[in-house]
């Protein structure tokens, strides 16, 4: 292994958390003996392609600095290589870090775990999903979760959680039951009237919402969530309850477990990672052992 490792930085993630942070990552793997380069990209298309030549490169590592999309972004660098990811997760969700029990907004002791794992061999390997070319660590969210980004992400006012509070309740003013047509590996389609359907590689989203609580990593299974038809109050009372995960013990939620998952349905965007993948229909698979996660022993 090369000690030459690349931190793969997003300045603006956590309201400016990332910039600051990637300087005591950086100290703490230097002190380790490591030779540290940053990209910074002036888009996240550029970040990409810069990542993915330090990547063919043979960079030692790619260390993810800043939050879920950082890390998302950093996984279509590494997926399906021998290329170890580090995270340093300073965002304001991290469900991915969270998923995986690593350090999160401690940029230092991240670095410090980092340094050790690159030494010692510790590492876990674990599943990915793909849609497409694009691969996810965590959920793929379709249905009301959905339709609240796409709106959000329309919105110019207000800014930051306070704009998803206000789409969360103007997707409930306009909510209706949506048609889903679910097909499980090569079984039957399931045709559902459904609020929501998550495919959850991992088992949280949207900063520690369990909608696919007990998903586990390295397992080669996404489970699926589906959540019926129900009455907005009965959704009120229910969603709460994804913080925890008791909410998969409700009637109206069902759950399955496939290697694979197509999802189709009218005006619906599919969102993995939280990021868009595009309408449905969509297709998702589990990739084993996709990539190689830098862990603490």
């Amino acid at each position: 292994m090369t000690s030459e490792i690349t931190l793969f930085v997003n300045p603006t993630a956590g309201r400016g958390r990332g910039a600051g942070a990637a300087q005591p990552a950086a100290d703490a793997l230097r002190r380790a003996g490591f030779a540290v380069r940053t990209v910074v990209g002036n888009d996240a298309g550029d970040a990409l392609v810069r990542a993915r030549e330090a990547v063919h490169a043979g960079t030692g590592a790619l260390i993810a600095v800043g939050g879920d999309g950082m890390s998302s972004l950093a996984l279509q660098a590494v997926a399906g290589t021998d290329t170890p990811l580090g995270v340093v997760a300073v965002g304001t969700g991290n469900d991915f870090a969270r998923a995986t029990g690593l350090p999160v907004r401690q940029p230092a002791e991240a670095g410090r775990l980092v340094a050790e794992a690159l030494k010692a061999g510790h590492e876990r390997r674990i599943d990915l999903g793909r849609a497409g070319d694009r691969w996810f660590g965590s959920v793929l969210a379709s249905g009301f979760d959905s339709r609240v980004n796409d709106r959000g992400n329309r919105m110019r006012w207000p800014s930051g959680k306070a704009k998803y509070d206000l789409a969360i309740l103007a997707e409930l003013a306009a909510f209706k039951p949506i048609p889903y047509r679910i097909t499980l590996d090569d079984g039957e389609p399931l045709e559902v009237e459904a609020t929501l359907v998550a495919v959850g590689n991992g088992p949280s989203y949207g900063g520690g919402m369990r909608i696919c609580h007990g998903a586990d990593m390295d397992d080669g299974l996404f489970d699926v969530t589906v959540v019926g038809e129900c009455s907005r109050a009965t959704l009120l009372r229910v969603f709460p309850r994804v913080y925890k995960g008791t909410h998969l013990s409700h009637p109206v939620v069902t759950t399955h477990r496939a290697r694979s998952v197509r999802l189709e349905a009218p005006d619906v965007t599919g969102y993995a990672d939280g990021e868009p993948l595009g309408p449905l229909p969509l297709t998702a698979g589990v990739e084993p052992r996709a990539v190689r996660l830098l862990v603490g022993g």
